[in-house]
């Protein structure tokens, strides 16, 4: 494919020739004209004709040498764009033009990947995505017209506007494969956007109406719900075809997590309909993966009448269960993950009725949990008992701040409606207040030895940070101690297991022979429907609600770029990559799963400041 063939016979030439004939051409130095009849002949190409990858990267770089002069990705992109309109006029019903559209996608997506991935000091403007002053152009079509942004109206009303069916399953994944791609010029930069930052697509897209956007949106979603199962014909890749590719489902699944503002009545007042139901029950399905996680941090932080949703149903173990299952296996996840979900709860229990209603659902058993056996369960026990747990580990293993305090602020938000907080859960929440009180005592203990060596704390010295850490613990001793007096000041009644402060009157009544279990939790029962509360000092109760950074972008592009490299099949440059660090291996980067990001997405307000 270096230089181009002789042009094949009329009547004899091969299909493997004649594609052979044509994308020399498309990568050579000649330019055809816009109308040139060419363009039709390369984009009703066979979809099943295959190169090896030596041969793609040669045409990939010819293509990069020839394409400011040719400006043939600006035509191809045009072409796609005709393509597109010519498909959603269809309606979906057999067409040869989906074929045309799908070449042109297929080979757009080759060839814009590349350049993005060579791109000379991140000079997003070698793509030449303009056409020459001398192009003679078709009767009206206007020759200065923003290419990217008639390219990505183009697509992104096509996967609105049509139904995934067997006749355009093909499409739908190619477009959203050329999202990504067009996209990943995101991939070029830091987190933090710079002024110099050129995402032309990106911004294209984010130029759109809303009302297209909001149609998208809801398209995506119908399709993670409904989970069309399409069969996928074999001899149907387009050219440059190397194995297997994913599903449009799973393209669907994370193009939509892709989109973090989905407030219902965002945006001029564009509205996206939803099957609440159908969402809430194709989440509760799919929490153990990390993109569904995402998406249903993105609806219940963006959209208040899903969140508004969920916390009036009547089955939350739906969503709460697979959560806190995951937590339970959090040594096997990212901690990206565990504090998404750990978010996910928080924002959760900032309401009342959610607090009071996870009390009351009773589970027969947790076959999942080991440490314990968890028979007749409250479901909210059972998520004070992870919470902990997750405490825990973190202590021992991750060290994260921000996961530390996101559990201590959940649970400090359900302690005033805790209701028969089990007997396990309770001697939990106390070895917990022991175990942060050793830590401390620990500290303590250094940092006075340390003091009583050079008789002060030096700036910058090892005890100086142990005094910092001295006073992160009592902080979180603190939260600890009021999430107890929460439970006793307001919800005492109606937790009888969680005190041995009736000692004294089970003394008081103490009669000859053995007490059994169940006498003396009777007692305390009969003492608890007595209990005031005015004895204890009154404190105002904890409330913590999340509030995103003022910068979240700087967590969660990162982050769904991450997902997105990992879960797409799409590969990409590793040197070339800045947004995150990456290791210098391809098939590290296609299997990347990594180590979570320290830097955490949100952070808390409360009533009263925490300084931690």
């Amino acid at each position: 494919m270096g230089a181009v063939p002789s042009t094949p016979r009329r009547g004899s030439a091969r299909p493997q020739d004649t594609a052979e004939y044509l994308i020399g051409s498309f990568v050579g130095e000649k330019s055809f004209p816009l109308a040139s009849d060419f363009w039709q002949k390369l984009l009703e190409l066979p979809l099943n004709l295959r190169w090896p990858t030596d041969r793609v990267q040669e045409a990939c770089q010819r293509f990069a040498q020839n394409n400011c002069y040719t400006r043939h990705l600006a035509k191809i992109l045009i072409h796609l764009t005709q393509c597109l309109q010519e498909s959603i006029s269809t309606s979906g019903a057999p067409s040869p033009v989906y074929t045309k559209a799908i070449n042109a996608v297929y080979i757009s997506s080759v060839f814009l990947k590349y350049l993005i991935e060579n791109a000379q000091s991140k000079n997003i403007e070698d793509l030449c995505l303009s056409l020459d002053e001398s192009e003679p152009v078709p009767d009206g079509f206007i020759r200065d017209i923003n290419i990217e942004n008639l390219v990505m109206h183009s697509v992104l009303s096509f996967i609105g506007s049509v139904d995934v069916s067997a006749n355009t399953y093909l499409l739908h994944q190619e477009l959203l494969s050329f999202m990504l791609i067009a996209m990943s010029s995101q991939l070029l930069y830091g987190p933090s956007p710079g002024p110099t930052d050129m995402n032309l697509f990106i911004d294209a897209a984010m130029a759109q109406e809303s009302s297209l956007v909001s149609l998208v949106v809801r398209r995506l979603l119908l399709n993670y719900i409904m989970r069309p199962r399409i069969p996928l014909n074999s001899t149907s890749y387009p050219v440059f075809s190397e194995g297997s590719q994913p599903g449009v489902l799973q393209r669907v699944g994370s193009a939509a997590v892709d989109r973090v503002d989905i407030e219902g009545n965002a945006h001029n007042g564009s509205l996206v309909r939803l099957p609440f139901a159908s969402l809430f029950d194709t989440l509760g399905m799919c929490l153990g993966d990390e993109t569904a996680a995402l998406l249903l941090y993105t609806l219940v932080h963006g959209n208040s009448d899903f969140l508004e949703y969920v916390l009036v149903r009547t089955d939350l173990d739906t969503l709460l269960m697979p959560i806190l299952e995951t937590l339970y296996n959090t040594s096997k996840r990212t901690s990206n993950h565990i504090y998404i979900l750990l978010i996910i709860l928080l924002i959760l229990s900032q309401d009342s009725s959610f607090n009071a209603s996870i009390h009351k659902m009773i589970l027969p058993s947790v076959p999942w949990y080991q440490e314990h056996l968890l028979h007749q369960t409250s479901l909210g026990s059972l998520m004070v008992i992870i919470l902990i747990r997750t405490v825990k580990y973190n202590l021992s293993k991750l060290k994260d701040l921000y996961l530390h305090t996101t559990c201590l602020a959940t649970l400090a938000n359900m302690a005033p409606h805790v209701h028969r907080l089990s007997a396990y859960a309770s001697q939990r929440l106390v070895s917990l207040f022991y175990m942060l009180s050793r830590k401390y005592n620990k500290l303590a203990e250094r940092i006075d030895d340390k003091i009583g060596k050079s008789g002060s704390v030096e700036q910058g010295s090892f005890a100086e940070d142990l005094s910092a850490e001295l006073h992160i613990y009592t902080d979180f001793l603190r939260i600890v101690l009021e999430i107890l007096n929460a439970i006793l000041t307001y919800a005492l009644p109606r937790n009888p297991e969680v005190l041995d402060f009736f000692n004294s009157r089970v003394d008081a009544h103490a009669e000859d022979g053995e007490w059994s279990v169940e006498k003396v939790l009777q007692l305390v029962i009969i003492n608890c429907r007595s209990w005031r509360g005015e004895g204890m000092k009154m404190f105002t109760q904890l409330h913590f609600s999340y509030e995103q950074e003022s910068h979240p972008e700087e967590f969660f592009t990162p982050y769904i770029w991450r997902l997105a490299l990992t879960h797409c099949g799409l590969s990409f440059n590793p040197s070339a990559i800045n947004l995150f660090p990456v290791d210098l291996s391809v098939e590290k980067l296609n299997g990347y799963g990594g180590d979570a990001d320290k830097h955490q997405n949100g952070e808390l307000d409360q009533n009263e400041p925490l300084e931690v």
